[in-house]
């Protein structure tokens, strides 16, 4: 495989500090770009996430498949940037290189490309980890940006855009793990209802989301399966997650009663969080 872009762990200020890789991509719209696409912007980017493993010294490969759907060729620019997860769960994209990046570990095929009309490129990158890192995770993105503007009508006026897609990249290595506990469990309102919410602290060394299912009984004594939301739980943060009801198929959801009981277990790999407790309501 031809690389194009050279590597250079050996700068890298991560070569002490971590490294492990699990890499999880998913492509997020930002911005003006959900508008591009609706009005010309063609691009998807799949597959929505991946997980690799490997270890220091080594490197992990990864195809992405660029989808471009337009009636005329698409010209892209491919780069990385770093990003940071924010409280409401947003995401917030930087150029420049921030302390402790991993980017200078990464290799992409090329940084420009032109696609064939309804046409697919499998793009290859790499990430090649320094003999010397310490098990953590690593964490940037791969940025996909249309090279030609497109007109996009907003308020009356045209402006030129230009779309992106950011692939989020989670790199971990060795022992790195999740260790998720529950800090404090209440009732928040999301989307205008009272739910229960699991405040989450992670004190492990890599990103982890929660998976399983719940069930609760409120109080007018209803049934219900509770799903944790997988928003993920980066190192060293404590997260809101809420636990949505279940729907049943055709049916519109009826608002929680408290007090909740709810018992259970919640899961992060081979890990389990019990559950058995009772949500009252918010003061």
């Amino acid at each position: 495989m031809t690389i194009n872009l050279p590597m250079t762990p050996q700068t890298s200020p991560w070569a002490s500090h971590r490294a492990a890789m699990a890499v999880a991509s998913a492509a997020t719209m930002l911005g003006m770009a959900c508008a591009a696409q609706a009005q010309g912007f063609s691009a998807s980017v799949s597959p929505p996430r991946v997980e690799l493993a490997t270890k220091a010294g080594q490197t992990v490969r990864q195809v992405l498949d660029i989808n471009h759907a337009a009636l005329q060729p698409g010209r892209y620019r491919i780069y990385t940037n770093d990003w940071t997860y924010q409280p409401d769960g947003s995401i917030v994209f930087t150029q420049e290189l921030q302390p402790l990046s991993c980017r200078p570990w990464v290799a992409l095929e090329r940084r420009e490309l032109t696609i064939a009309p309804r046409s697919r490129h499998r793009f290859r990158m790499e990430v090649a980890v320094p003999s010397l890192s310490a098990n953590g995770e690593c964490r940037f993105a791969v940025m996909v940006e249309g090279v030609d503007p497109v007109q996009v009508q907003q308020a009356g006026i045209s402006m030129p855009v230009n779309g992106r897609i950011a692939v989020i990249v989670y790199v971990a290595v060795g022992e790195a793990k999740p260790e998720l506990s529950i800090a404090t469990m209440r009732v928040a309102a999301v989307n205008g209802e009272s739910t229960p919410v699991l405040d989450i602290k992670n004190a492990g060394n890599a990103t982890g989301r929660l998976d399983g299912l719940v069930e609760g009984v409120d109080a007018d004594g209803r049934k219900v399966e509770l799903l944790p939301s997988n928003m993920p739980i980066l190192p060293g943060e404590t997260r809101p997650i809420a636990l949505a009801v279940m729907a049943e198929e055709g049916k519109t959801p009826v608002p929680l009663k408290f007090p909740l009981k709810v018992k259970g277990a919640l899961e992060v790999g081979k890990q389990r969080l019990p559950l058995d407790t009772s949500f009252t309501t918010a003061r």
